[in-house]
């Protein structure tokens, strides 16, 4: 069982002026069999607040995982990219790169989305844009590979990996 961490980034709903249905969506899709929900906040759309959030609970012993929704577009408090991107070890620049790539199919706003995906330590953080369309249709592209994924990291040495069937 990993260990998730939900933070849902929006000025309006960390004032309690607006419903998380997209940080509720992040839940009922990972929480379950694999995943158990150890940490959920929301917070405002400020780089600082978030890149501390998400440092706190990636430093964390009980953190495998951590999804966030909101603050991925072009508006001027859009800052998770960069929050994240400030705390990470190293990009894990494929699975952003699929999802956005996947969800073109469906609509073309796809290709302005900032999502990053990357670890610091032994955790994946996965940036997820704020509409709960957006955050199914992404999720739904990287969660065949997420428990490979956090397997590796908590691995001392790697000696298999799954074959590519492709």
């Amino acid at each position: 069982m990993f260990g998730l961490a939900v933070l849902t980034v929006s000025t309006s709903g960390s004032q309690g002026k607006r419903d998380d249905s997209s940080g509720q969506a992040i839940k009922d899709l990972l929480e379950g069999n694999d995943f158990q929900v150890v940490r959920y906040e929301i917070v405002s759309d400020d780089k600082g607040t978030i890149s501390t959030k998400l440092a706190e609970w990636a430093d964390a012993e009980d953190v495998d995982l951590i999804v966030s929704t909101g603050g991925t577009g072009l508006g001027r408090y859009d800052v998770t990219p960069e929050a994240c991107l400030a705390i990470l070890d190293k990009e894990v620049p494929g699975m952003a790169e699929a999802m956005r790539a996947k969800t073109l199919e469906f609509t073309p706003m796809a290709m302005i989305s900032r999502s990053v995906t990357g670890i610091r330590g032994n955790t994946l953080i996965i940036t997820l844009p704020g509409s709960t369309k957006a955050v199914q249709e992404c999720l739904e592209v990287v969660m065949p590979v997420i428990p490979h994924a956090l397997e590796l990291l908590h691995r001392e040495t790697v000696n298999e990996h799954p074959q590519y069937t492709g």
